[in-house]
């Protein structure tokens, strides 16, 4: 399935951090961030989810929730989310149902081995559940901020 710009994102409910369970359905009239990370405390998925969490009250303002989405299990995404403190909640998908939503996992070279992995992306989801904006093989430096932006303009714009 290939998701467009402007259309519905089809509902996902997920297992997600602080023993919680996310449905997309229930942040419906919020704008939601869902970005897709590699792997729970390595250094690039680090910066990145730092990243978000320094500018959590600015997409708090902008009516918008921040998730993040990696194929490690629950207690991993705990961790990473306390040893970070991270002030949003991790999807653990391990199922990789909610990576396949979004069409994130790709063919990737790691020490010339190819493997299925998740292709570090972003979906800005509007306040009525539509796909706004989407970044993939994002670059984590400035990244955060550019979404911000993105957020806040949508926001605005609503």
């Amino acid at each position: 399935m290939t998701l467009a710009i402007g259309q519905p994102i089809p509902d996902f409910t997920a297992a997600a951090t602080g023993d919680t369970t996310v449905s997309l359905s229930a942040l419906k009239g919020r704008q939601v961030v869902v970005y897709f990370y590699p792997k729970a405390s390595t250094p690039g998925c680090t910066t990145e989810g730092g990243d978000f969490r320094d500018r959590k009250a600015d997409f708090e303002a902008a009516n918008t929730v921040i998730l993040g989405v990696s194929r490690d299990g629950i207690r991993a995404q705990e961790n990473f989310k306390a040893k970070q403190a991270f002030n949003f909640e991790l999807i653990s998908d391990k199922d990789e149902e909610v990576c396949k939503l979004f069409d994130v996992i790709k063919l990737k070279k790691l020490y010339g081995k190819e493997h299925l992995g998740i292709e570090r992306s972003t979906f800005l989801i509007d306040a009525e559940g539509k796909l706004a904006r989407e970044w993939r093989g994002v670059k984590v430096k400035g990244h955060a901020q550019e979404v911000l932006e993105a957020a806040q303009a949508l926001h605005a714009a609503g």
